[in-house]
């Protein structure tokens, strides 16, 4: 049998309690997105983050700019 502790650290900060951990983002990434991909879109992912030093989710949020911008110049 296993026992289960739970622990919420705060830190007094002036008159007030508050919850230690990382602070709050101005814009949250709280959604998650699943693709279906191919072996070789996955290899250039994977070269991508290996040359930029990007994790996976910051190169695909890169190209979904690059071409949100080359479809606004068309216009």
């Amino acid at each position: 049998m296993y026992t289960v502790l739970l622990f919420r650290c705060t830190q007094k900060r002036g008159d007030e309690l508050s919850t230690l951990g990382r602070p709050k983002s101005d814009n949250p990434k709280d959604i998650q997105l699943k693709i279906r991909a191919d072996k070789q879109t996955i290899e250039d992912l994977q070269f991508c983050c290996k040359q930029t030093g990007l994790n996976k989710s910051d190169v695909i949020r890169l190209g979904i700019k690059k071409v949100k911008q080359e479809v606004e110049n068309k216009k």
